[in-house]
C-alpha cells in the first residue's frame, strides 16, 4: 500500500479563537495530502479531468483527539484504505513532526464519475494499480 507523507506549518490564519487549529481546516490538510498522494501515483486532477474521470468526496469523517496549535510542524499522511466497485476511500492521520502522538485522523470516500455528465463510472484500472501498489 502506497503512502505519502506531506509537512505543513501550521499559519496563525489557520487558527481559532481559542488558539488551535480550527476543526474544518482539517479537511483542507487531507486534500493537501491526497493530491501529494494522487501525484506520487503519477495521476493530478488535471490529469484525471483530461482522462474524462473525477474523484469527488461524497462522505467525510474525522476524529479529533489532540489539537494542533499556531507554528505546529505537522506531518500529514494519506493512503488508499479501500476501493470498491465506484468508491474509493482516502485515509489520513495528522501528527506534529518528530512525534508519535495522533492528533487527528480521518478519511474521505470518493465516488469516480464522468467528466462529462458527473454520473459513477467504474474505476481506471491503471489508476486502480498505482494506488495499491
Amino acid at each position: 500500500m502506497r503512502k505519502t507523507t506531506i509537512e505543513y506549518r501550521v499559519p496563525y490564519a489557520d487558527t481559532d479563537q481559542m488558539g488551535v487549529v480550527y476543526y474544518g481546516n482539517y479537511l483542507t490538510l487531507f486534500e493537501r495530502a491526497r493530491n501529494e498522494l494522487m501525484r506520487a501515483c503519477g495521476y493530478t486532477y488535471r490529469q484525471c479531468e483530461a482522462e474524462g474521470w473525477m474523484l469527488p468526496v461524497v462522505h467525510a469523517e474525522v476524529d479529533y483527539r489532540r489539537p494542533a496549535r499556531y507554528d505546529d510542524l505537522l506531518e500529514v499522511t494519506a493512503w488508499c484504505r479501500e476501493h470498491k466497485g465506484v468508491r474509493l476511500e482516502i485515509a489520513c492521520e495528522v501528527r506534529r513532526k518528530g512525534e508519535e502522538e495522533l492528533l487527528v485522523s480521518g478519511f474521505t470516500r470518493h465516488c469516480f464519475v464522468s467528466t462529462g455528465n458527473f454520473r459513477p463510472i467504474p474505476p481506471p484500472e491503471k489508476f486502480i494499480a498505482l494506488i495499491d501498489e
